[in-house]
């Protein structure tokens, strides 16, 4: 099970963020946070897998100070910064301070759970506007696009997905994870399913544009 800790100023919020990960069985709430100095206290006592964090527009340096020792850890967890940011430097600089994941503090309740889970896997999430704006772009057409997936994916769908992303095989994909190919075809049917693909390149696309996996 994921261990996750919550760090949000408003108890209101605070509250809604701990209800949304307990919903989903894989994700526990082991702590939170209201301010910076509390915050990289509770992380350094819990050592929890993800931290998911509300960043508002009037927070300064002190938290950048603080995600910047968090990213610099030797155990530091994924960071997942909830934020309405208005340029890209500001994105780029969270990144560069060991944060994994930006979302919009509208995020969806599947939407926050499928970043958890995916931070937690080692991926890196970003909005579809802000990958398009950070990553090459190779000209080609694409379909329209979701704005989140049907259902959350699983820690092992989104593995499954990764290696799809690579381009291998399903034996392969069996191989590495110790499972059969039967398995691996029952995952992609799931991530078919809940990502409204129906190839193998339209659901790496997909993924791509959720922020599910980077190419």
């Amino acid at each position: 099970m994921l261990s996750v800790m919550v760090h949000a100023e408003n108890s209101i919020m605070r509250a809604g963020l701990e209800s949304i990960i307990r919903s989903h069985p894989d994700l526990s709430v082991i702590g939170s946070s209201s301010n910076s100095v509390s915050l990289l206290k509770r992380v350094e006592e819990l050592q929890p897998d993800v931290v998911l964090l509300e960043w508002l527009e009037d927070d300064n340096e002190p938290l950048w100070e603080t995600l910047q020792a968090l990213g610099t850890e030797l155990s530091r967890p994924a960071l997942i910064v909830l934020a309405d940011y208005e340029d890209n430097d500001w994105a780029t600089d969270a990144l560069s301070k060991g944060v994994r994941a930006i979302l919009p503090q509208s995020a969806s309740t599947d939407e926050i759970i499928a970043t958890v889970v995916a931070v937690a896997v080692g991926l890196v999430v970003l909005p579809p506007d802000l990958v398009e704006d950070l990553l090459p772009q190779n000209g080609s057409p694409t379909s329209a696009l979701p704005a989140s997936p049907i259902q959350a994916l699983t820690p092992r769908e989104i593995e499954v997905l990764g290696m799809l992303a690579l381009g291998l095989g399903n034996k392969t994909i069996a191989s590495r994870l110790g499972i059969s190919e039967h398995t691996v075809k029952f995952h992609v049917s799931s991530i078919f399913t809940k990502l409204n693909a129906s190839s193998r390149t339209e659901a790496v696309t997909l993924g791509a544009r959720l922020g599910l996996i980077m190419l």
